[in-house]
């Protein structure tokens, strides 16, 4: 009966089909709906669009693409990474593309490769210190980032790889066999070996340095001469060049007897034998319903739920989780739902998952939803066991609680939702004895999440026993911080057509306004809130700031001519026109952009200087100064202007703040060494050096803590000197 119905599927169909197609779906994220189009999108691109429109490495074995949201997790993992910085516009990047590879093929198992598109990713490249294409890293955990600089060939590649490779490979002799296989043992390590003779194939050097790298942690690797240690071989029964793993408790004695085996190694391959003997590895600890709860009690747990079938054997390389996370105290396990059913349902897992338990037991825990890879798996591990957040159901969730929670509603499947898991778990770690932090799964609770109206994911909830806050800002621990102190210390006044009247309308003769007017539904409104409650908490004691919800006082919006929404309004100090304001035309609606247009309507605090009063009141008065040196054509110093009325107003009655105007008086500015404008300077009033001191700095914050700072030092060598004078006059 839809008349629409037709056109609806349509879209509905086009959506699907873009969504899975690759290529599609790059063409929608680059170019939008005109990307779609025949004339944009088409069957036939060139060349070029394919060169330098895509990822370089997206589709090689040996080279991990990384993203911003798993990017930290991976370098700090514990494994050692050499990751590529690269634009896909960058022909430089395209020459080394080739080299790379064949280098990843190279140091394979030696350490991870990984390459960031910083066309895709430019945020996370700036946050690294990237300013040019390509830019090689080396990134281990606890080290500083190692910036490669040398030339792009592989050898020199290698070169510089294996100075930052910590594996060892063992010679083996009669001197020190015997005591190093027993002190492996006794740690739960066992050994591979190559035995080599004479003129028959053995593991090569570096195969040998490749596999130490692969098995780190997990198995000793080291070879042994049998020309030269003949009766060492003959007594372990080897009469020929082989490669042999010998498990923890395996006997050294062919004439003791042994239930542990000693596997032969027949490849020569490095990935050969690795997948062998990894395969070959005891897996994790089995945990049974009996055993479950007192074990989960006393120790924190990483644990694989599985059902009938180990799913871990599709990835050996996770059986390195038990070495990576011993230093985490963190033990890795597995439990089968289809033997215990009830234990599963009772923690609402009911497909094969993987979760972290606290040490509380069964009751606090937290269900992984990133990607089943090592080092996503080792950084969800290490972040959840140290943070406070907990996996919700029906019956451990906060309605009723009397302390505060911040409840997650998302979906696995949304990947916003899983980017701002870590974010919740850094909140969770600031706010600890404050808020609780907990996640509730909407696509398992349904019911409860159509209880409280969740129709987006994700949605983020503070409960505070009857009063229910919806999180409204960027998916970042910083921001999230800042929401919860703006309920606990509200920054922006709820205005009523009553409390507008008082504060706004009536307002004293010095006092100014910023007055946000919104509707609920708005979505423009919506992004301004969280950028209005910070640009808010900036402007504390110079300008008050308001909003008025239009939805609930639509007649007093419209008797105010509000016509649009947001509609932005500064109302400045009391004039002959009671009702004079300002309205907010710019494009630019976040926080600094907002600050900087209110500070611009406040009066003059700092004072123009001449060359006449900048020597005789700066150089020769009795007050400390800070100057701002600019220029009037100067874009950057137009910015800065209304900052540096803030610090003007910050450092008042303690150091006075001047301008001076580098284009009408260029000879001061040359005298007092000014180089680029705007340029802070910081004049004591002990001295009287035209250079003086300069801060490198144009935020208003960070200047007055620094003037602050240099005042304390100052009064301090003051008391000193006076205390000298007194101990030579007695």
């Amino acid at each position: 009966n839809n008349p629409n119905a037709h056109g609806d599927f349509l879209k509905i169909n086009r959506a699907y089909e873009v969504l899975k197609d690759e290529d599609l779906r790059k063409k929608y994220d680059k170019y939008g709906e005109k990307g779609l189009e025949d004339n944009q999108g088409g069957q036939y691109e060139s060349w070029n669009y394919y060169r330098y429109d895509f990822g370089i490495y997206d589709d090689d074995p040996q080279i991990i693409t990384l993203e911003r949201r798993e990017f930290d997790a991976a370098v700090n993992s514990g494994e050692l990474w050499f990751v590529n910085f690269y634009s896909p516009g960058c022909s430089h990047c395209h020459d080394l593309a080739p080299t790379w590879r064949e280098f990843a093929k190279e140091v394979d198992g030696l350490l991870r490769i990984g390459a960031v598109n910083c066309g895709d990713d430019r945020m996370l490249c700036r946050m690294k210190g990237v300013n040019s294409y390509p830019s090689l890293f080396m990134f281990r955990s606890g080290m500083a980032a190692v910036k490669y600089n040398g030339d792009r060939s592989k050898d020199s590649l290698v070169s510089f790889a294996m100075q930052h490779v910590r594996s060892t490979v063992t010679e083996l002799s009669t001197g020190n066999f015997v005591n190093s296989i027993q002190t492996a043992f006794a740690a739960g390590v066992g050994w591979l070996i190559t035995f080599c003779s004479k003129g028959k194939d053995c593991l090569t050097s570096q195969t040998q340095l490749r596999l130490s790298g692969m098995l780190d942690g997990l198995v000793n690797v080291g070879w042994m001469n049998c020309d030269t240690q003949d009766n060492l071989c003959k007594s372990l029964d080897i009469t020929t060049s082989t490669t042999a793993y010998f498990p923890p408790g395996a006997t050294l004695n062919n004439k003791e007897k042994s239930s542990i085996f000693i596997l032969f190694l027949n490849s020569l391959d490095a990935k050969e034998i690795y997948m062998e003997l990894i395969h070959h590895l005891p897996d994790f600890e089995l945990l049974s319903e009996n055993t479950l709860e007192d074990r989960l009690a006393h120790h924190r747990w990483l644990v694989f739920f599985h059902f009938g079938k180990n799913e871990n054997s599709h990835d050996p390389e996770l059986k390195k989780l038990k070495t990576l996370l011993k230093n985490e105290h963190i033990q890795v396990g597995m439990f089968d739902c289809s033997s215990s059913p009830g234990i599963c349902s009772d923690l609402y897992v009911f497909q094969p998952c993987l979760a972290v338990f606290k040490g509380q037991g069964t009751k606090e825990y937290e269900i992984h939803h990133g990607k089943k890879i090592l080092y996503d798996i080792l950084a969800f591990a290490k972040e959840s066991v140290n943070s406070h957040v907990t996996t919700l159901g029906p019956q451990n969730f906060p309605a009723s609680d009397k302390e505060p929670w911040l409840v997650d509603f998302f979906a696995p499947w949304c990947p916003p939702c899983r980017a701002l898991l870590p974010e919740l778990r850094k909140a969770s770690t600031l706010l600890y004895g404050q808020l609780k932090f907990g996640t509730l799964d909407c696509t398992i609770h349904e019911g409860l999440c159509n209880m409280y109206n969740i129709q987006a994911y994700p949605t983020t909830v503070v409960f505070n026993q009857s009063s229910i806050h919806e999180y409204e800002g960027h998916h970042s621990a910083e921001q999230i911080l800042e929401f919860i102190e703006d309920l606990r210390n509200p920054s922006v006044v709820s205005l009523s057509p009553t409390t507008f009247n008082e504060l706004v309308k009536q307002r004293k003769h010095d006092e100014v306004w910023m007055v946000d007017f919104y509707s609920p539904w708005c979505h423009p409104c919506q992004v301004l809130m969280p950028e209005w409650k910070r640009m808010a908490r900036t402007l504390t004691g110079l300008i008050s700031v308001g909003s008025v919800d239009c939805q609930q006082y639509h007649s007093f919006c419209a008797q105010e001519n509000v016509q649009r929404y947001p509609e932005i309004r500064f109302y400045p100090q009391k004039s002959n026109k009671a009702h004079q304001y300002h309205s907010y035309n710019g494009w630019n609606r976040d926080a600094y952009s907002l600050r900087i247009w209110g500070l611009g309507f406040l009066p003059q605090a700092s004072i123009d200087l001449t060359p006449q009063t900048f020597n005789e009141k700066v150089l020769q008065g009795k007050n400390h100064w800070v100057v701002d040196f600019y220029a009037p054509w100067c874009g950057p110093c137009q910015n800065f202007a209304p900052e540096f009325e803030l610090l003007a107003r910050m450092i008042k009655g303690k150091v006075k703040a001047g301008k001076v105007d580098c284009q009408a008086y260029a000879q001061t500015c040359q005298k007092a060494g000014i180089k680029a404008y705007p340029t802070v300077k910081f004049y004591e009033r002990t001295k009287k050096n035209i250079w003086e001191e300069q801060i490198n700095s144009r935020d208003a914050k960070t200047i007055a803590a620094l003037i602050y700072g240099k005042l304390e030092t100052l009064q301090s060598q003051g008391k000193r000197n006076k205390n000298e004078e007194l101990i030579h006059a007695t």
